[in-house]
This record gives structure tokens, sequence and C-alpha cells, in this order.
């Protein structure tokens, strides 16, 4: 079961009856499979909704954030006198149904010449309890309505909703859902080590569902360990890939997850349509966003391992988004989940979870616009070797930390020039790039590039050539 698929609760209609006095005191789903971890999340979680009237739990698609809720919500719902209540959005495409479907769950009837709202708010105003609406990103504008309607003339309710996005109303508390602790791929617990770490044990237990023979062996580890740090800790995508031992070794998945998106296919058959399987949580995600964020994504998938503003205007910008829109789009998809942001010293940086990356990357070809964005991505990185390369010869050597974090981009810009018949800007790259390899112990990898890009040249101007020789 997909880790935010709950029971649909029917929220089309408003009960036709008056409040219920023996109405139960709550309504939160009994979940079908174990919560696995999250210990902390949980603490943090309690705390905030402690602090705050109003908490969002935001994340990308299949990162556990209703997962995350439903298990913080029974905890804390018996605090409250009336109980906890979970509002499903995830139907839901008109924004004028999001008072109804809470009045639905509710049992509040829509009272003639009154507003819906203003009869939740008289409902509510003398009650005590915890509201928990669900998915609420593709209705922002009428959850967040509703909820500073409601907070502010209902002294006692508290919400916590779930989003991949802030709601925005004043006095909002956020919580982002991180992934799930991650072996290290390259340098693996043994095998009784790995369940210290949250996504191989969801793994396991998972793969256990569907398997009930299936175990954690030193044969296997490794391979598990591989699946969870390239799905980058997200428990759908996870329990999805686990899903797959029923007809696959897990060497086999492992191998497969080049291509996520054909092997990440399940879900139980009573799942939110979006969650049964990563490609629709995807394009879930994809057809909310604007054209010109969808453009933004699509090019963003050029990079690898991160990037910086400066890059994402330089290899962005252009057909339908201007140099200046850039960091406002960036904003916006980071306030979506859709790109992750990080500090490095006095520097943000950015970046996409692979399954996001190669979901764009996916879109990027579908429109046309690869070869145009791979091109500007690698020559931009070309500027940044040529611009660095006196710098690192000059003596300003503690410069090469930042750019060994473009070591990926590098890597892509030069495999991209060497395969479509750019080799002159290779060659440049991978001459520029000399001191770099140098400082950073890559002398093998560095050799190995020249070697490339000097068999694939020829056109190029001698002193390029000479430079990569030496």
């Amino acid at each position: 079961m997909p880790d935010e698929t709950n029971p649909t609760h029917s929220s089309s209609e408003v009960s036709a009856g008056p409040p219920d006095p023996g109405h139960e005191k709550d309504d939160l789903p009994l979940e079908l499979t174990s919560f696995v971890g999250r210990e902390r999340e949980i603490a943090d979680v309690e705390k905030l909704l402690a602090e705050h009237r109003l908490l969002t739990l935001t994340g990308p698609g299949g990162s556990g954030k209703t997962r995350l809720a439903l298990a913080v919500a029974p905890r804390v719902a018996r605090d409250f006198e009336d109980g906890g209540w979970l509002v499903e959005l995830a139907s839901l495409s008109d924004p004028d149904l999001v008072s109804q479907a809470v009045a639905s769950v509710l049992g509040v009837k829509e009272s003639p010449g009154t507003k819906l709202a203003d009869s939740l708010v008289q409902y509510l105003e003398t009650r005590n309890l915890l509201l928990v609406p669900d998915n609420c990103e593709h209705l922002l504008g009428a959850c967040a309505s509703l909820a500073d309607s409601l907070l502010r003339r209902c002294p006692n309710l508290r919400i916590l909703a779930t989003s991949r996005e802030a709601l925005g109303v004043v006095g909002e508390a956020l919580f982002a859902v991180p992934p799930l602790s991650l072996p290290d791929p390259h340098h693996p617990a043994a095998a009784e080590g790995l369940p210290r770490y949250e996504a191989s044990r969801l793994f396991v237990e998972r793969a256990r569902t569907v398997r009930p023979d299936f175990s954690l062996t030193e044969d296997n580890a490794m391979a598990i360990a591989r699946i969870c740090y390239r799905l980058d800790g997200i428990p759908l995508a996870i329990e999805l890939a686990a899903a797959r031992v029923r007809v696959l070794s897990v060497e086999q998945i492992s191998e497969r997850l080049e291509n996520s998106f054909s092997v990440l296919a399940g879900g139980g058959r009573t799942a939110i349509p979006h969650h049964k399987t990563l490609r629709a949580t995807m394009d879930w995600s994809y057809e909310l966003l604007s054209e010109e964020e969808r453009t933004l994504l699509r090019r963003l998938s050029v990079f690898a391992g991160g990037f910086t503003l400066e890059a994402a205007e330089a290899a962005c910008a252009g057909e339908g988004i201007e140099n200046e829109e850039v960091l406002d789009l960036l904003v916006s998809l980071v306030d979506k989940s859709l790109v992750l942001v990080e500090e490095h010293g006095k520097q943000a940086r950015y970046r996409l979870l692979e399954t996001v990356r190669q979901y764009g990357r996916e879109k990027l070809d579908e429109s046309g616009e690869n070869l145009g964005a791979q091109r500007d991505h690698a020559r931009y990185f070309l500027r940044l070797a040529e611009e660095a390369e006196p710098e690192l010869r000059g003596g300003l050597q503690g410069r090469w930390l930042e750019y060994l974090l473009e070591h990926d981009n590098f890597r892509a810009a030069l495999s991209w020039a060497l395969e479509h018949g750019e080799a002159g800007l290779g060659l440049r790259l991978a001459g520029a790039l000399g001191e770099f390899w140098y400082l950073s112990g890559n002398l093998g990898e560095g050799r190995r590039w020249l070697e490339a890009a000097l068999a694939e040249g020829g056109g190029e101007p001698k002193a390029v050539r000479v430079k990569a020789l030496t």
C-alpha cells in the first residue's frame, strides 16, 4: 500500500441531517501497514502543533506527509475533547467543494440562506478539535481561505494540513518532511546493520508483505542500499520498488532503476490514483504548475548533482523564460517541493531529487528542448572552468572546493560534448580542468577525458589541442 494512501471519504456532498450528538469522537482511519521510523519527526510535529494553531507538513509527492500526519494525529487527538478529523481532498477538483468536504466529514448541515463556511464556524466555535485536511496543494486558495476564516473565529480549533506547498496563511508553521534515513551505497553497513536505516527497513518490511520468505542477507544488502539511495529515501518510491520482489530479484530491481518510472508501478486498488505509480505522482505535481514553471523544471533536469542560481539563469533562460524570471520561478518550484535548496558556505545551491530529475528529463526530451538546454549547460560550465583556471593556478586554491561541487556537472558537460559532435568544446573543457583534476586528486579521470576528447577532435584550434596534450 503506497505511503500516503488512505481509505477515501465521500466528500462531494453535505450531510443531510443535523449535527449528531452521538457522532463519533474522531474520524482518523486505521492504517493497514506498519509505520516505519520517523520517531524524531513525530516528536517535532507534536511540539510544533502544540505551539501553532496551523501546521502544514510539506514535501514532494510520496514523501510520507499523510502517513506522518496520521501517525501524529491519534497521539494528539486525545488532548482534544472533540477528537481528530481527517478531510481527504485529493479527489476534489472544484475549490468550492472544500467547505463541503469539511462539512461532510463533521456532519454539518448546509442551512438555507447561510453560507456553508459560516455554518462551519457556528459548529466549530464551541468545539475543541483537530482538523487534518490532506492533499491541499491543488486547492490552495480555497484551503487557505477556509483555514484562515475558521482559525480566526474558532479559538479551540487546530489544523494539521498536508500539502506540497504552504497554504500561505498568517501564523502558519511549516514542517518539511525529510527523506527516510539512508545507508551509504558506497560504504554500506553489513546486513545486520542495515535495519538501523529507515529506508532499508521500510524496503525489507514491504518486501515481506508480498513475499513472506524475503530476508535481508549479506548477498542482497548492497543492492538494497543502492535502491534506497537511488530513490532518495522517498517512502512511496521505496514501497513501489519493494513490491517488485514478487517477480524480480533485488539486484534486478537495482539495475532497472535507471528507468525508475517503468519499474515503480503498482499500488493497491484502493490507492489514491496519483499514488498508484511514481509517474502518476509526478504527473499530478507537473499538471499543477504554470507553463513557465514546467519549462524551468524540464530544463533544470540537465544539471547533475545540483546547481547555483547563476547556472540556472545561464542554462535555462530564453525561449519563454526571461533571465530575470528564473529566480522567482525557482523559488516557486522550491515552495512546491520540486526543487531542494541547501546552503554551501555563503551560497545557496539547488538540486532535484533523482526521481524528479528523471521525470523532468523525459519531459525535456518530449518538448524538443533537450539539445539546446544541454548545449547551454555545457557552455556555461566551460565558461566557469576557464574563469576558474587562472584562479586555481594563481594560488586561490581554496576555490577548488567550490568547483568540486560542480564535479558531476563537469562530467555531464564533457559526456554531452563528446557524444554530440562538440569535440572542440569538450577538448577546451577537459584542458581547462587540468588544475582542477590535480587539486581534487582525480588525475586518472582527467587523463581519460583528455584522451577521449583528443581522439574525437581534430578541427579545433592548434592552441586548444596543444594545451590538452600538455
